[in-house]
């Protein structure tokens, strides 16, 4: 089973209805005794310019936004490939928008 890191992007199997797309992982890594699930954000390209969405102008990855509505917990095992990491500052304006989603800001 792949082992992803807080800030990376990850092409992952979201089942037959939801189909494999790019996500981030959102959660910090875990301990041995806890589950081993993730926290993703999946990669839309169908915008709707939302408060929720961080758009990123990444160059490995189609033009689209991350949407914090969509966090989910997924298993290391639907984790195919990593495709590359945010930076600092990327993960900033992702962290903002989980806030706002939590009602948090």
């Amino acid at each position: 089973m792949p082992y992803a890191r807080r800030g990376e992007v990850w092409l992952v199997d979201l089942g037959l209805a939801a189909k494999t797309r790019p996500a981030l992982i959102a959660s910090v890594s875990f301990l041995d005794h806890e589950r081993a699930v993730y926290l993703i954000l999946p990669h839309t390209t169908a915008v709707r310019g939302t408060r929720f969405e961080v758009p990123l102008d990444l160059r490995w990855l189609e033009r689209g936004a991350f949407d914090a509505q969509g966090i989910r917990n997924v298993p290391g095992a639907v984790l195919m490939r990593r495709l590359g990491a945010l930076t600092d500052e990327q993960m900033k304006q992702v962290e903002a928008a989980i806030r706002r989603v939590f009602g948090m800001e």
